[in-house]
Parts: structure tokens; sequence; C-alpha cells
């Protein structure tokens, strides 16, 4: 798929999901760079450079696009050639789409292990990770039951429902506003995560803050399903990770409010939800606390303070 046509689904919520726009983004990173037509090293890492910055940003608020593009963009450090490019960025690429593909299989195993026989499980968006947990739990023959949500205004809860109800597992449809009414019906609370915080707070879809506020005050446990690759290295710097706004076409009818002059639609397509209202983030190396969130980036990501001057430098030798 060309690099314009990639990035513009990835805008445009074609291809959607942290994981699948993380996988195809450093695909199209990878065929772009098997197309450059040049010979020229320094002409072709301001290509790959340019191509990566189209693509991260696309969607400003996934984390895992950043980190995919990052984590591929970082195999160009000491290349000598574009055949030596090409090459590293291949392998990269193929590299973290198999992982990728890994990690949410991993994670369906450790999640489903905090899931009971029998529970009512609540989840919002349609998260390839949290969708693992309860299938794999369905799978091992545990009978539960889910309550999903409608997740306004993109309505990914459908896509949610149809993998459910493809699986056999009862479930519930319900709007947004709904949750606080069914909270106390339901054992466990399970959603994905866009991005991952230093300190472990969660930035998921829409309304994922009411549902995890909602969910404190019935004492629901609630756990985050996540790849270690959306957890938010430059947070460490303090860097707050920017909510996106979409445009107000997805609330409102643009007809409607061409006639309303003195009404703003705001429409945020992520929410902040506090460490604290979460009791668990599971990802493809194991369960951990939020509190454990900077152990994820420093030990298993490799991201210290200290790399954080390598990263720059690699860039400023790729601008150059």
């Amino acid at each position: 798929m060309l690099l314009n046509e990639t990035a513009e689904q990835i805008r445009s919520m074609e291809i959607r999901g942290a994981g699948r726009i993380a996988r195809s983004a450093v695909a199209a990173l990878r065929d772009h760079a098997a197309g450059l037509d040049t010979s020229d090293t320094a002409s072709f890492l301001r290509s790959m450079k340019e191509a990566a910055d189209l693509l991260v940003a696309t969607r400003p608020t996934a984390v895992s696009l950043p980190n995919a593009v990052q984590a591929v963009m970082r195999s160009l450090e000491g290349v000598k050639g574009v055949e030596e490019g090409r090459a590293a960025i291949k392998a990269a690429s193929d590299s973290f789409i198999l992982s990728s593909r890994h990690a949410v299989e991993w994670i369906g195993e450790i999640g489903a292990r905090h899931i009971s026989d029998g529970d009512v499980i609540l989840t919002h968006c349609n998260s390839e990770a949290a969708l693992s947990c309860i299938l794999t739990a369905h799978r091992e023959g545990k009978a539960i039951e889910v309550f999903a949500t409608e997740v306004r205004p993109r309505n990914q809860g459908l896509l949610t429902i149809q993998a459910l109800n493809d699986a056999g597992i009862p479930t519930n449809f319900i709007v947004d506003s709904a949750v606080r009414s069914y909270i106390n019906d339901v054992d466990l609370v399970i959603t994905g995560a866009d991005a991952i915080t230093v300190n472990g707070a969660v930035v998921n879809k829409i309304g994922t803050a009411q549902i995890a506020l909602t969910a404190h005050e019935a004492r629901t446990p609630m756990l985050v399903a996540a790849e270690t690759y959306k957890f938010a290295p430059r947070t460490i710097l303090g860097e707050r990770i920017a909510i996106e706004e979409r445009e107000t076409a997805e609330v409102l009818d643009p007809a409607i409010a061409a006639g309303l002059p003195h009404v703003r639609v705001r429409n945020p397509a992520f929410d902040v939800t506090p460490g604290r209202y979460v009791d668990l983030i599971v990802t493809e190396i194991g369960a951990i606390p939020p509190a454990m969130a900077y152990m994820i980036i420093r030990d298993h990501l490799g991201w210290g303070i200290g790399e954080f001057h390598k990263a720059f430098e690699i860039d400023e030798r790729i601008q150059e």
C-alpha cells in the first residue's frame, strides 16, 4: 500500500485500533523504503524521515504509532548505504509486526487468568487486547457474559459486539451513558489503551475515565490490556500526551451545525484515567500495577532519561 494512502486511512480511522495502526504504519515504512529510487544515502535517510513524520502526524494520541515508527527508524542508526538501510528497515518492520501480533495472544492468555468462571465483564471501545482476554477466557470454557458500550460518536462498539457474537458469548449492548445503571451487575471491567504514561495513567477512548470512576465507586476491579509499545517514554520528561480532537461532523450534521452559530461542538477522541482507578495493566510480559509503568519504559523498552539524548542525536543525523 502506498505511504500517502496508508497515512490517510489512519487519519480517517479507516484503519483503527492502536495495534492495527502501528502495524500498518511500519508496513508502509518498509514498502516505502523498498520503493525509493535513489542510491544516495543522505537522500534515502531524508525521505525515510519525511515518511516517518507523515505517519506520526496522522494520529497524535495513539502512542503505539510513534513508538512503532521510532523502533523501525532506529534501525537506520549507523547504516552506510541505501541497500543496508532498506534491509534494516525491512528486518525491523517484519520483527515489529510479528511481535505485535503475538503480543495480543500473550495478553489474552495472561488476562484470561484474571477472569473467573461466571464473571460478567464490561468493556469499552474496540480493543484487540481487551477482546483477546475475553475471547481466551471463553475458549477456556469459562461461562462469561459481557456488557459492551456503543462508543459514541464512531460506534466502535459495533465491531466489539460482532466479535463477541461470532464467538457465541452472551452480550448486552448499551449506550455509553448507561454504564452507571449496570455497573453493580458487573464483576470486572476490561478496556484497552492507546497510551500509558510513566505514572500509570491510561489514555483511551473517550468515556473510559468515566467508566473507571464508576467502577471505582462500585468497587469493581478494572483491568487495562495493552501491549508494551503503548507505554509512552517521553512522559518521563514530563511531556503530556496530546488529546486528539476530531471534526464536528462526527457528532453533529454540518447542515445543523451551520444553523447554530453560537454553538461549538467539542469532540475529543480520548480521555485520561488516573492510575489510581486501575487495578492491573495486562501486558504481553505480565500483569503489573500502574505504579510499575516506569519499569516497562526503562527495562523493557529501554528508555531511561539518558536514552533520549541518543535518540535526539540519531534524529539530528537523519535530518542533516
